[in-house]
């Protein structure tokens, strides 16, 4: 077992570090700014995800989008070494949160568990989430917090733990093209963004195949998108794909 699959079964997430290359983080970025800028304008006092942060759907178009975001190999056999080669990928989104955000309850990000008749049933890994930084996630501008270990844990004895001290949250710093992957069922949280410019943390969840649940919003794929993609790359895909203009 590779280090970085090692530490994320173990602690709940691991850092690749330099694992995208810069340039593309930094299009993706400039690509992205003048969107993130025109929502903030509309929505910048209607906040979707707690004081001062907001959630915006990712585009599909380069440069926001290049198949190397999704199908790095390096975290693709890891996300696949985690659960299995049949995984495809489901959401992709930006999470922002502004200057005076707040810190977050602890959470994990699924919505309820898979079996609702037994909510603390240990089971393997069906979902992975992996993020990138648009900006450098420095502890001025709010990264995201997690308590190592508590995705083996139930959300009762995680909580106890880390109220107690037993386990202390790790704050996860990144520079640009640094990759985290992290169980979306370790207890985290966000913590305030204390910098004029919005911490933009962009995030792909990989799921097995079989897993649903609709969570987030989606931007289509437009078709010219798509049509680019290798039969491998688009079995990976499951969002919908607009259709081509007539």
């Amino acid at each position: 077992m590779i280090p970085a699959a090692a530490e994320l079964e173990g602690k709940g997430f691991c850092v690749l570090r330099a694992q995208f290359p810069a340039p593309l983080v930094e299009a993706c970025r400039a690509a992205f700014w003048p969107i993130l800028d025109a929502y903030l304008v509309k929505h910048a006092r209607e906040p979707n995800r707690g004081p001062g942060r907001h959630f915006l759907p990712m585009p599909f178009e380069s440069p926001c989008f290049v198949p190397e975001f999704f199908f790095n190999p390096v975290v693709l056999s890891i996300v696949q070494g985690a659960m299995d080669e049949r995984i495809v990928a489901d959401q992709w989104g930006c999470d922002v949160p502004l200057r005076g955000s707040e810190y977050q309850e602890l959470h994990v990000d699924y919505q309820r568990p898979l079996f609702t008749e037994a909510p603390d049933l240990s089971l393997p890994c069906y979902m992975l989430a992996v993020s990138f930084g648009l900006v450098r996630i420095t502890k001025d501008n709010g990264p995201i917090e997690i308590a190592p270990g508590t995705h083996r844990m139930t959300r009762e004895q995680a909580a106890r733990a880390v109220k107690s001290g037993e386990i202390e949250m790790r704050q996860v710093p990144l520079e640009i093209g640094d990759v985290l992957i992290r169980h979306p069922w370790a207890l985290h949280r966000g913590t305030p963004n204390q910098a004029d410019t919005p911490r933009a943390l962009v995030t792909i969840r990989y799921v097995r195949h079989w897993y649903t649940d609709g969570s987030r919003e989606a931007k289509p794929i437009p078709a010219k998108v798509w049509d680019s993609l290798t039969p491998e790359q688009r079995r990976l895909m499951r969002f919908s794909v607009a259709t081509a203009a007539a």
